[in-house]
């Protein structure tokens, strides 16, 4: 058996990155493709490697040299790459491809040894390494019957998103066997190429082949096996974190993109914190029948976002801001914010680290599963009193909880003393032991001291749309924070959820029941566990205490092992002066929940 690999291309959508070098040498953590690729090809002891060079073909050839591949290698040139497509790469290299069982390969692939495994395992004797359409792949995809029959080769261009739930990715790896070369590839090629030019794909001679009554060719499909296609600066970015060199070095990779990890398809993210039973499919498929309106008009301004946000939550629209998240609204109210802040660690860090640390005060709650009352905070605030106290309620990631008589207690306090209240309630609507919200008209009046923000992204599980309130009957501040965020702050689709949320008013509280269920379950089964010590929550996250392994450790095995992303709290515990190892859980449903579950079970012998 041999292997071609494609190698000709210019790479023009990596820059910088392929001025002077072709696309198979650049590096991912250090290593470049082509010689991540070789080293691989070389342990399977081929009778050589075949290597179609063109655009600075010289330097890699002289690269290659320096590698010490055991494996015999043969180079072809083509000389127009600048003018043709791999079709005519291939055409170059059809003597070759006759001449034995051939591996063929694109050369600006990064893949684990097992896909090369799983092909050549396979006894069929001709495949197209194929994969689940994901949303970041792009290219050619297949549609398979059930006897893994290439029903049709779908080109780019032909992509029909309805059917996306159909298709499947071509790796682009293949298993040529020589009499499918002989019979079927190579006179398809020659036929092609004369009818429509050099300027085409090999795939389409693959799918003219697809058509015949027996074209031999199957789809073999991957089942988690880690591959990825680097085309730009983005494609190389994700394929560093997917294959670092270490453990670590992945956790770590990940950790640092704070998001977006639907890039990552396979991944649990317990580390995020959404609402796992909300939007509802009528919601999401009326904001898809709008997609093109919302994409191609401008959004409204600060004026109309408020007033949406006000008919939304029953508020009068000059008490309330909106903003791009919270996150947004939380910079403007802490640079705003002065004199002393009373903080309850561990908390939300958006706030304090929006602040000086001189003007930290700190509570930190002196019992082991961190619970503290309205009397703790009231009690200790006196003692070191405060100009702004910040209430994260339910805190995050404790989980603490103060009911709503602990709260009017300790605002009347602060109403008392002067004292400003940031009342988080982000995760309040997971508390399920009484219904409550801060986000009221008499509420607000009567304590003109509070300020309350709400996550719409957290509660109603719309990251995406980057939604969060900021409310206040201190109309002179509010009117100050509309002036500091950007007119267009909201986008389209936050803007036309606000528009659309109230009709779901119901299937939002039917979300809340079955999260309530979930909770339950989730932390009743967690208690199960010997190893894991579970605190308190009224919030779509619990954290927990470990014994028998370090948070590290359990964070990485979680990842590289079943691919589930967990929160490790260890070291911002510790700065608290608190022994142990400390994690903390986002609440799934109960399908998530149940493989996190298991997985601990593993890895903790339980």
């Amino acid at each position: 058996m041999q292997a071609i690999i494609l190698a000709a291309g210019m790479g023009k959508r990596l820059k910088d990155l392929t001025a002077n070098n072709t696309k198979c040498m650049v590096k991912v953590n250090g290593v470049a493709l082509i010689d991540r690729m070789l080293h691989q090809l070389d342990e399977l002891h081929l009778d050589r490697i075949v290597i179609v060079v063109g655009y600075e073909g010289q330097k890699l050839m002289e690269y290659i040299g320096t590698l010490a591949i055991g494996t015999k290698i043969e180079y072809i040139d083509n000389p127009i790459f600048d003018k043709t497509n791999n079709i005519y790469s291939l055409a170059l290299a059809k003597k070759q491809l006759m001449e034995d069982d051939t591996i063929l390969l694109e050369s600006d692939l990064i893949f684990e040894d097992r896909v090369l495994k799983a092909l050549l395992e396979d006894p069929r004797e001709t495949l197209a390494l194929v994969d689940k359409y994901e949303s970041w792949m792009d290219g050619t995809v297949v549609k398979l019957g059930e006897d893994d029959e290439i029903q049709a080769f779908v080109p780019g261009k032909k992509f029909v998103f309805d059917d996306i739930p159909y298709y499947y990715k071509t790796v682009n790896i293949y298993k040529f066997s020589k009499h499918f070369s002989k019979t079927h590839y190579v006179p398809f090629l020659e036929a092609y190429s004369m009818a429509l030019g050099n300027n085409e794909y090999y795939e389409q001679v693959l799918r003219v082949i697809t058509l015949l009554d027996d074209p031999e060719i199957k789809g073999k499909r991957l089942n988690g096996e880690l591959w990825y296609e680097i085309d730009d600066i983005q494609d190389l970015d994700i394929a560093e974190s997917m294959f670092a060199k270490s453990d670590e070095e992945k956790l770590s990779r990940l950790q640092a993109r704070y998001g977006g990890y639907w890039r990552y398809p396979k991944l649990l993210d317990f580390c995020y914190l959404v609402n796992p039973y909300y939007p509802p499919k009528k919601l999401m498929d009326e904001m898809k029948s709008n997609f093109e309106k919302l994409l191609t008009e401008y959004p409204s301004g600060m004026y109309v976002n408020a007033l949406l946000a006000a008919k939304n939550f029953g508020v009068r629209q000059e008490y309330v801001v909106v903003g791009n998240g919270a996150a947004e609204l939380i910079k403007s109210l802490m640079e705003k914010t002065t004199g002393k802040i009373g903080v309850t660690y561990p908390t939300f860090e958006e706030y304090p680290n929006r602040c000086s640390e001189d003007d930290l005060v700190k509570f930190v709650p002196k019992k082991e599963d961190l619970r503290y009352d309205e009397k703790d905070l009231i009690d200790y605030f006196s003692e070191y009193p405060v100009e702004t106290l910040l209430l994260v309620n339910p805190d995050n990631p404790s989980g603490n909880y103060i009911d709503r008589q602990g709260t009017e207690k300790l605002l009347t306090w602060a109403k008392e003393h002067h004292t400003r209240v940031i009342l988080d309630e982000s995760f309040l609507d997971f508390a399920d032991c009484e219904s409550v919200t801060y986000v009221e008209n008499e509420m607000l009046e009567n304590y003109p001291n509070l300020v309350v923000v709400k996550s719409i992204s957290k509660s109603y599980g719309v990251p995406g749309a980057r939604l969060g309130i900021l409310l206040s009957s201190d109309r002179e501040m509010i009117a100050d924070m509309k002036k500091d965020v950007a007119i267009w702050n909201i986008n389209s689709f936050g803007e036309f959820y606000l528009q659309i949320a109230e009709k779901y008013k119901g299937d939002y509280k039917k979300g809340l029941e079955k999260f309530y269920q979930s909770r339950r379950e989730f932390l009743e089964a967690l208690s199960e566990n010997k190893k894991i010590h579970v605190l308190p929550t009224q919030a779509n996250y619990v954290m927990c205490k470990i014994e028998g392994m370090t948070a590290k450790e359990l964070t990485k095995r979680l990842l590289t092992e079943y691919d589930i992303l967990i929160k490790d709290l260890t070291a911002k515990m510790r700065k608290m002066g608190f022994d142990g190892e400390y994690i903390r859980l986002a609440v799934r449903n109960q399908k998530d929940n149940g493989a996190l579950i298991q997985a601990l079970k593993e890895l903790f012998n339980e």
